[in-house]
């Protein structure tokens, strides 16, 4: 039985344990740059483009989080995907130890990029194998996974909007009424 070499593993001619720490040092330079936007906008950061987006309300809850947990937070986050881009501007902005900011985000980065990297290395070369070997049936694969990935998309998103929707109803509900 002939087991490949691990390093054979390439693209663009660069190996891919390569590719995963470039990949790596990207997400832990993003996180450095993401903290030290929050760290000098400070309160601003809610008049921004993306906290206008965001909303302040969501902003107060992802900076609640980050003084709960720190640097849990920060190495947890790169497991959510929204909340990977809005905690570290939110950990710059609450100003949590920058030491341990840097720890958690390279952690994180360590242990959250590899398996996206091999995932999809292994995901892009299968499809590519069964292109060489049947063109017609990898446009098949590709033309029946784009609408379900699509599709779960849109219903994650649609799910989540009427979940806010239920939330802000309620809160304004209860809001209105004595205790």
């Amino acid at each position: 039985m002939h087991v490949p070499d691990p390093t054979a593993s390439s693209v663009l001619g660069m190996p891919l344990w390569l590719w995963a720490l470039v990949c790596v040092l990207i997400m832990f330079g993003l996180f450095q740059f993401y903290y030290w936007v929050g760290h000098k906008l400070g309160e601003r950061l809610y008049e921004s483009g993306l906290g206008r987006r965001i909303g302040r309300e969501r902003i107060r809850k992802v900076e609640a989080l980050v003084r709960r947990r720190g640097a849990v937070a920060v190495f947890g986050c790169f497991w959510v995907p929204v909340l990977r881009h809005v905690l570290p501007p939110c950990a710059g902005v609450i100003r949590i130890s920058y030491p341990w900011f840097v720890v958690a985000s390279a952690l994180g980065a360590l242990l959250w990029t590899p398996p996206w990297v091999v995932g999809g290395y292994a995901v892009i070369w299968a499809w590519l194998q069964l292109a060489a070997r049947s063109p017609l049936l990898a446009v098949i694969v590709l033309i029946v996974t784009a609408p379900l990935v699509a599709g779960l998309l849109v219903w994650r998103r649609r799910r989540r909007r009427r979940a806010a929707d239920i939330s802000v109803a309620s809160a304004s509900a209860s809001a209105g009424r004595p205790s």
